[in-house]
């Protein structure tokens, strides 16, 4: 009997661990580790199509890669992207932010706040391409908006938006803005909500304002959150291809400033079909996101790892107070 005992103290329950978690590195490895090595393998050959018939595979090495720095469009359009991104995200963060800490007040003490927060979310759920599509009704020629400013005598014409830079890039900033900032808000409040409230209390007593507190208190702490959101945000943002594609009919008119790094992307398997020089186009933005996410992750983490002792030292005498 003692030794039934010891063995059923002995069962490790580890493996069970391993074999709940198991289905999401088995599908990693199938679905994205795998494409991955096969992209940057076919990045090193020229293989397209021509006159009905395929070119390749040829090994051409790094060719593919430097014909595509050579050429310039990727810087062109690598812009485009980073201007869009940032045009929407900048609002995107400042309004979830004062929504978030406006929900977690419990000065405020806000009332429906359940009405709210569904609605700030609810264009999250809806397709994107629907929701482009909605937009180029409205901004259209003739579409609504047109009309309502020629109603109002603010313009005699109707307004080209879509034929404009600065409007057409606007608009996608726009849309990205109204899909997204309800997700980013519901973040912030779940971070607003793990921080202690000790520490505002503590804040408070030693007179400080409202904004002294978000300043000093709730946006340091904060800042794990908000790198993970400015990190998925800009991985978004790096892959925008939905939005713009639709609005401006595959083109990225006007004079390709809005064409984004994946809907050229899209163009070299849809129209020129050049798997090699796409796949590189892939691998550069992958290796792209990665540095660009590791750069903002470390700055934007490095005062508040430098901060981690100070906040310690401030529960610790809470609790021996």
């Amino acid at each position: 009997m003692q030794q039934i005992a010891k063995n059923k103290r002995s069962i490790s329950y580890a493996k069970w661990g391993y074999l709940f978690i198991s289905p999401f590195f088995i599908a990693f490895i199938v679905f994205q580790l795998i494409p991955l090595i096969s992209t940057f393998y076919n990045s090193l050959y020229e293989y397209y199509f021509e006159n009905l018939r395929y070119v390749g595979p040829n090994f051409v090495g790094f060719k593919n890669y430097m014909d595509i720095i050579a050429n310039g469009e990727l810087f062109k359009y690598a812009e485009n992207t980073m201007i869009i991104w940032i045009i929407g995200y900048i609002p995107q963060i400042l309004v979830a932010m004062l929504l978030a800490v406006w929900f977690t007040s419990y000065r405020l003490k806000l009332k429906f706040q359940t009405f709210f927060k569904t609605v700030a979310y609810m264009p999250n759920l809806i397709m994107a391409s629907a929701f482009a599509m909605l937009f180029f009704m409205l901004f259209g020629n003739g579409g609504p908006v047109n009309m309502m400013l020629q109603e109002l005598g603010i313009t005699d014409e109707a307004i080209l938006f879509f034929d404009t830079t600065v409007t057409t890039r606007g608009i996608i900033a726009f849309m990205n803005f109204i899909m997204w900032f309800g997700n980013t808000m519901i973040l912030l409040m779940a971070g607003i909500m793990g921080i202690d409230q000790g520490l505002f209390e503590s804040a408070q007593i030693d007179g400080a304002n409202s904004f002294q507190v978000f300043f000093r208190v709730t946006l340091p702490l904060l800042m794990p959150i908000i790198a993970y959101t400015v990190i998925v945000s800009m991985i978004g943002g790096i892959q925008m291809f939905d939005v713009p594609q639709v609005l401006t009919n595959r083109l990225g008119t006007p004079d390709r400033t809005s064409m984004t790094l994946i809907m050229w992307l899209n163009r070299h398997l849809t129209q020129s079909i050049n798997y090699g020089v796409a796949g590189a186009v892939s691998v550069i933005v992958f290796l792209t996101t990665t540095v660009l996410s590791v750069f903002v992750y470390r700055s934007l983490m490095k005062n508040y790892n430098s901060q981690k002792p100070a906040v310690k030292r401030i529960k610790k005498q809470e609790v021996k107070g």
